[in-house]
């Protein structure tokens, strides 16, 4: 008996070895705390890793007048709207699910140039034949998203998107949202998305007004519009973002810019009738309508010093609780 018994004490401290081997693994993996990484963030475990700005070209150089847009209904407005409160309330799966049913997908990426991970929310028909043109959606998947930068008519406003790209980059907790499709491209006016309130993207900034979240909307004009002025600042239909107009001003005003302020004096495009401006101004939250010469929209340092200009706004933003 004495022989069976000491192999059966060998195998059982061989088990304990073992068995302590794979705590302390564990610990060394989930760290301090338990969390899955020393920054208490989830793993970036089957995130795409992309250049945003490469993604989101690629995603809007198929946009043209005449094509590739479908209205949505009131159920597909509503429902995907209330997905992305879903995950905005950290209720992912619930989410993914229910925007699966209206054919979106999600998935999680890693921004290569910046290092940030994004939630992207997508219309599983943009590489279809015949794409819906629902748009997208980037979260700040590292932060609280707190705030948002709108592009309503890429393709349309050249250059709006790769701005609205850095804007997103430039700041934490930010919710990037793009039409899904060239402003011209529908029946009349129904792809105008910033003159229209039944269209997936409006439900969208819609849902993040009614959580206070302040948004800024990247617009673009002919230089001939206004050959005096950079850039055109306005609070839209409402007077919440008056302080932060006049602080993006100077800074725009600080980084080489000549602004025309709309609460100062008549300026052209001053975006009253945007409908995101007037449903944030519903809500008393802040939001800003600013209108960029085409140099600024053509990228490279003017570019880079109006993204950072829209920062000194943006991070205070991510600073201040979103109450809803």
């Amino acid at each position: 008996m004495r022989p069976h018994r000491s192999r059966t004490l060998t195998i059982a401290a061989i088990l304990l070895v073992i068995a302590g081997l794979a705590t302390g693994l564990t610990v060394l993996l989930r760290g301090p705390g338990g969390a899955a990484h020393d920054s208490g963030r989830p793993a970036p475990q089957g995130a795409a890793q992309i250049d945003l700005a490469r993604e989101v070209a690629d995603y809007t150089s198929r946009f043209a007048p005449g094509r590739g847009y479908r209205r949505p209904g009131p159920a597909d407005r509503e429902g995907i709207a209330a997905a992305v409160g879903l995950l905005l309330d950290g209720h992912r799966e619930q989410a993914v699910q229910r925007l699966s049913e209206r054919d979106f997908t999600v998935r999680t990426v890693l921004d290569r140039p910046s290092g940030h991970r994004y939630t992207e929310v997508a219309d599983r028909t943009d590489s279809a034949v015949a794409p819906r043109g629902w748009g997208r959606i980037y979260l700040d998947l590292d932060h609280r998203p707190s705030w948002s930068v709108q592009v309503p008519h890429p393709g349309f406003d050249l250059g709006t998107e790769q701005l609205g790209v850095r804007v997103l980059r430039g700041s934490p907790g930010g919710i990037l949202v793009i039409a899904g499709a060239h402003r011209k491209a529908g029946v009349g006016n129904s792809a105008d998305v910033a003159h229209r309130t039944d269209t997936v993207f409006h439900a969208i900034c819609a849902e993040l007004a009614r959580r206070g979240m302040p948004g800024i909307q990247l617009h673009g004009f002919a230089a001939s519009a206004a050959p005096d002025y950079d850039v055109i600042a306005s609070t839209g239909a409402g007077t919440a973002a008056r302080p932060e107009g006049s602080e993006l001003a100077d800074a725009l005003r600080g980084h080489g810019f000549e602004v025309c302020r709309a609460w100062v004096r008549s300026c052209p495009l001053e975006g009253r009738t945007n409908v995101q401006g007037q449903t944030a101004d519903a809500d008393r939250v802040p939001f800003l309508h600013v209108e960029f010469s085409p140099t600024i929209r053509d990228g490279g340092q003017p570019a880079d010093r109006a993204a950072a200009a829209i920062a000194e706004i943006t991070r205070r933003w991510a600073e201040k609780p979103v109450t809803q």
